[in-house]
């Protein structure tokens, strides 16, 4: 319990900087500089601003100097961070497995959240949570001494990019280009937990994304030519599949 209450604390921290990551990449702007500030007034944020989901509930979800609203997604992103990294501390437990897989549900997150923004799926973040994803599960392979791992990470990332890449061809209009570099991504990861839980991920954000999608455009009261973010679904799926793959792998595959 000791390690998940940690994982759980450390997921709300990483939560914070991920709100900053989903606001500040897509406008080009450095996730380092400037410090954290108010959107409207530019108040440079203290240190008790900046409590996760605590500050915002104190402080009514608004900025201390202008009161300007501070959208609820904030409190969520930090609540989901810290609760996806308690469950991948209890999924693998202190191997070398973890931190990899912190690294992918923290770039997932990320990822969805700016796709819901802004129906974009930044190559700098996907590039970088693969490279990062490489190194850490090749070191991983290598303490675990299970070297044939990475050969199943570079055909799930090879196949789950063949798949969305020809979707794209397909569809250009209803599937990005983003999506097929995240497909790579996530299938470099659950490719290297098993080549069987690359369908079920992607098959899984199909499922969520024709169940959810519907409800996205009548809350969002779009028609049906709006285009919906498919990023929050390739996420999900992929996450559902890091925490239970192996039991929905054999589920469906026999």
């Amino acid at each position: 319990m000791g390690l998940l209450a940690i994982l759980f604390l450390l997921g709300l921290c990483v939560g914070s900087f991920l709100n900053v990551v989903i606001w500040r990449v897509p406008r080009g702007g450095s996730v380092v500089q400037p410090p954290s500030h108010c959107p409207d007034c530019e108040m440079q944020l203290e240190a008790r601003d900046l409590v996760p989901i605590l500050s915002w509930v104190a402080l009514g979800g608004g900025c201390r100097g202008c009161r300007a609203r501070i959208s609820v997604r904030y409190p969520v992103v930090e609540l989901v961070t810290g609760l996806l990294f308690a469950t991948v501390g209890l999924r693998f437990g202190l191997t070398p497995a973890l931190l990899p897989f912190l690294v992918f549900m923290a770039v997932a997150v990320a990822l969805a959240g700016i796709d819901i923004d802004t129906l974009t799926l930044p190559r700098q973040l996907v590039h970088g949570g693969a490279l990062a994803g490489a190194v850490l599960l090749t070191l991983s392979a290598v303490v675990d001494g299970e070297p044939s791992r990475l050969v199943g990470a570079a055909i799930g990332a090879a196949v789950a990019t063949a798949v969305l890449f020809v979707l794209h061809e397909i569809t250009p209009r209803g599937m990005g280009f983003g999506d097929v570099r995240f497909a790579g991504l996530i299938g470099l990861h659950l490719g290297w937990l098993g080549l069987a839980q690359v369908p079920v991920a992607l098959l899984l954000a199909f499922v969520f994304g024709a169940v959810v999608g519907p409800a996205w455009l009548v809350v969002r009261r779009r028609g049906r030519r709006t285009p919906i973010p498919f990023g929050p679904f390739l996420a999900a799926g992929a996450l559902v599949t890091v925490l239970w793959g192996q039991p929905l792998a054999h589920a469906w595959l026999g």
